[in-house]
Parts: C-alpha cells; sequence; structure tokens
C-alpha cells in the first residue's frame, strides 16, 4: 500500500470516527445508553480516543476492528427503542461478523438486546459524599462523568469538615479541578460561594460543613433515599457507620475501606450478596478487589490449595513525607525515598469475599515512592497442572467475555510499567508476559490503578445498592 492510500485509508477512518461522536452523545444523553469498544468506553472521548479504542482490539483478538464496523452498529442502536442499557459496539461489530447470517444490523441488534427494548429507563438516585479526599474526588468525577440523561446516581452533596481557609470552597473546587496524578477535570466548574455550591458540568454539588455523621438533615437540601460514600476511614465498623443513618434523607451507607460487622463486597465475586435490608456495607480495600477476581477465576478452573500475596503498593496519604512519628512501624520514614515493608489485610480478606479462600492466604506489604499504581504478585499451589500458555489463554477470555470482564484487564505489552495504568477501571489487570507456570503451581503479576481502578469499582457497588446498574451487551459468557 502506498503512502497515500495510507493516508487516506486513515482520513476515512478518522472522518468515521468524527461522525461517531454526536451518535454517542445522543444515545447517552436522552436515552442513558453507555457504549464501549472492547470494555473501553467511547462516551465523552475525542476522536482520537476512540480510533485508540479500536485500535486496542488488536492486541486482544486475532484481528483487527475498525470505525467502519462499529458505526454501523451505532447507527441501528440509536433506531431501536432501547434505553438504560451498556452496549460494547465492538463485541456487537465482532459478534455480527461472525453470525451476522445475512441480517441487517437492526435485525441482528433486536435479537441480541430483546430483553430491553421498550423497556422504561430507572429514575435516579441521591448520592453523598462524606469527605472529599483522594478517593472523595475521584469519585466525585467519575459520578459526574456518569451522570448521563439524570438515570443512574446524581452526586447531590460533599460533607466536609470546615478548613481553616476563608476560601474554603474555592480550595476545594481546586482540588477537584486539578490533580498531580489523574490530571485535569474534564468539563467546568463554577464556584457559588452564596449558596455554598460547586456546579460541576451542569451538576449542582452542595458542600455541607459537619463534624459529625448524624448531625445532618439532607432534606433540607431536597435531598431524600440517598446513599452516602463514607470515604474519610474514621468509622469502620456497624455501629459507626450507622450514625449516617440517624440523619434526615440517608437510606444506605457504603464505606470505601474494610469493614468490621459489616458485609465487604467486592463486585464481579459477591455482589450478589447484597440484600436490600443490608444497610450499612463496605467496599472493601483496594488490593482486595484487584486481587479477588483474579483469585476467583483461577480457583474456577484450576483450584487453589494455597498461595501468598505480595503487594508492591504505592505510598499513601497514612506515611510521612519526611522521616517522623509515626504509630505504625516503619511508617515514620520518608515515603518517597523509601521502600517500606508493612503489613498487609488483604490476603486474610480475600475470604470474606471468596469464602472457599479462607486460610490458603499469606500476605506482606512493601510500600514504594511511587504516587499511584501498585502490583500484586500471586504465588500459588494450585490443584490441578498448569501451563502458561493455557492459564494466559483463560485470563485473557476471562477479561473479555466472561462475568469478571470489568473486574479484570489483560495487558500483553512488553513495555508496560506502571504509569501506563493510571486510569484503568480495571479492578486488576493481569500482565501476561510476566506470568510464570509450571506443573501445580503459578505466579500471576497483578497491576491495579489503587485509586481509580478501586473508585471504579465503588462505583459500580453503589449502581448495584440503588438498582441502577445497566444491562450490559452482548451477555457475557457464564
Amino acid at each position: 500500500m502506498s503512502q497515500d492510500q495510507v493516508f487516506a485509508e486513515w482520513k476515512e477512518r478518522e472522518a468515521t470516527a468524527e461522525a461517531m461522536i454526536p451518535l454517542i452523545g445522543r444515545l447517552y444523553r436522552d436515552r442513558n445508553i453507555e457504549t464501549s469498544v472492547y470494555g473501553r468506553l467511547i462516551v465523552k472521548r475525542s476522536v482520537i480516543d476512540v480510533l485508540k479504542a479500536h485500535r486496542y482490539v488488536r492486541q486482544m483478538e486475532a484481528q483487527e476492528l475498525t470505525v467502519l464496523e462499529t458505526y454501523p452498529v451505532l447507527e441501528a442502536l440509536e433506531s431501536l427503542d432501547v434505553s438504560g442499557a451498556h452496549v460494547d459496539v465492538g463485541k456487537m461489530a465482532a459478534q455480527f461478523r461472525e453470525s451476522g447470517n445475512g441480517r441487517t444490523m437492526k435485525e441482528f441488534l433486536e435479537e441480541q438486546l430483546s430483553s430491553v427494548i421498550g423497556v422504561e429507563d430507572r429514575q435516579g438516585t441521591d448520592v453523598v459524599l462524606y469527605g472529599f479526599g483522594r478517593i472523595g474526588r475521584l469519585l466525585a468525577r467519575l459520578l459526574i462523568e456518569r451522570t448521563g440523561g439524570g438515570q443512574s446516581l446524581r452526586l447531590r452533596a460533599i460533607v466536609v469538615r470546615k478548613g481553616k481557609a476563608d476560601n474554603d470552597l474555592e480550595k476545594r473546587a481546586s482540588l477537584l479541578r486539578r490533580d498531580s496524578v489523574h490530571g485535569s477535570f474534564k468539563g467546568t466548574i463554577q464556584i457559588d460561594n452564596e449558596n455554598n455550591t460547586l456546579i460541576a458540568n451542569g451538576n449542582e454539588i452542595k458542600v455541607i460543613f459537619a463534624n459529625a455523621p448524624d448531625q445532618i438533615d439532607y432534606t433540607e437540601y431536597g435531598i431524600n433515599n440517598a446513599i452516602v460514600i463514607d470515604n474519610t476511614g474514621m468509622w469502620r465498623d456497624k455501629e459507626g457507620l450507622s450514625l449516617h443513618l440517624k440523619s434526615k434523607g440517608v437510606a444506605r451507607v457504603l464505606l470505601t475501606a474494610p469493614g468490621k460487622g459489616v458485609k465487604n463486597i467486592v463486585m464481579g465475586v459477591n455482589h450478589h450478596d447484597i440484600e436490600d435490608e443490608d444497610l450499612v456495607l463496605s467496599a472493601a480495600s483496594c488490593t482486595t478487589n484487584a486481587i479477588t477476581p483474579v483469585l476467583k477465576a483461577v480457583n474456577d478452573v484450576y483450584g487453589i490449595e494455597n498461595g501468598h500475596v505480595e503487594t508492591v503498593h504505592s505510598y499513601t496519604n497514612d506515611q510521612n513525607l519526611i522521616d517522623n512519628y509515626h504509630k505504625g512501624d516503619r511508617r515514620g520514614r520518608a515515603a518517597g525515598l523509601n521502600m517500606v515493608i508493612t503489613e498487609t489485610g488483604a490476603a486474610k480478606a480475600v475470604s470474606k469475599a471468596l469464602p472457599v479462600m479462607e486460610g490458603k492466604l499469606t500476605g506482606n506489604a512493601i510500600r514504594v515512592p511511587t504516587p499511584n499504581v501498585s502490583m500484586a504478585i500471586l504465588n500459588l499451589n494450585l490443584s490441578k497442572e498448569v501451563d502458561r500458555e493455557g492459564l494466559n489463554d483463560y485470563l485473557r477470555e476471562a477479561s473479555l467475555h466472561s462475568p469478571l470482564q470489568k473486574q479484570i484487564a489483560y495487558s500483553n505489552s512488553p513495555e508496560a510499567v506502571s504509569s501506563d495504568f493510571v486510569g484503568s477501571r480495571a479492578a486488576g489487570i493481569v500482565d501476561a508476559l510476566a506470568t510464570i507456570a509450571t506443573g501445580n503451581r503459578c505466579v500471576l503479576y497483578v497491576w491495579y490503578d489503587n485509586e481509580f481502578g478501586y473508585s471504579c469499582q465503588v462505583i459500580r457497588m453503589a449502581q448495584k445498592m440503588a438498582n441502577v446498574t445497566l444491562p450490559a451487551f452482548p451477555k457475557a459468557n457464564k
């Protein structure tokens, strides 16, 4: 192919991607339909982002997928009476390529989406963020990003303690607007000092100053039956977290840390344990969320006899910036200068979400001088013999088509390093080229964005609690 032909082909794909943008936007804003390409969201993305999402498929499947194949999926989708759904247009196009059997794209989609055609979308649920630290601000970004047509989770308020600065609201807004790790906020933020409100991409978010969970009447702000997401870490048992329920307007509480006396949920693994009467729940820890789905996938096929989890974890706000007193062992040493051996409860916590792992894992952690993205090394003894290629193929398939596809991602890049996984929405990413497997033993290396990936899991859990999880198509393999 000549240079001119290559450039002409690029221009054609670029033009097609440009034509897709308004289609994607209308489906999302007007009908609450999220679209993705092999798990990568294309809602509110640029033309280049859309093209890169299609190019990514080449790494995962045996053949390429282009916008010329997915554009007809979007056109047909807009012509159907569908609302409130997540449609992976990349997988739909691939399935149509294999099993269209002479049907039009519209006829094919009518069959695939029959369960949601003509179904009215659900109403939204109010959300309050109690605390506005690293996780709180990322949750705010995700909630604002996913507002759509207003039929899902709606961020209504942020609760914080009054800061010492006179310009407290401006400082909160600035921290939401700029992030040294995750980049700038995608949108606009206005400050309404008179009403103590932030307006982010049209979402009015009340900033409430309070010193305790049970001192607020949310109904005064028009907030009712809300899910409070407590990301302060100050209360971790059922008794303390239940204080939120004493405030008017609160229906349920979600803790972004391991909880005591409450169900610890890892989405994709034990989310079916969530019941209507569970008013207080925990989303466990970032590490537990990263490793449990992979452990479940491996155990389902190979069986896990026992193993050890070593976490190489980015430093956190709990550590000291320079050497100073700290109640914990070693954590008083400068976080940016040292590797720090410390404990992790993630290995034991796995069994709270996956009981079959009770007593089978040990664990330890090393804090390292990076601000974000961690790695878990799973050293496992299995019930069956395993080979590297077979194990990697199985985990790749799990990341694409299994019920764990939102939790497990897969990387086969020989150049991937930690910063490449900043912003990953998966709970954990299997590094296939690092996999070791021989006899009845394997070692798996699992990357995870301990801030953003975990926050995505929290949002998925809140959607489940509010019963606003969008049905996903095509349906996952059992």
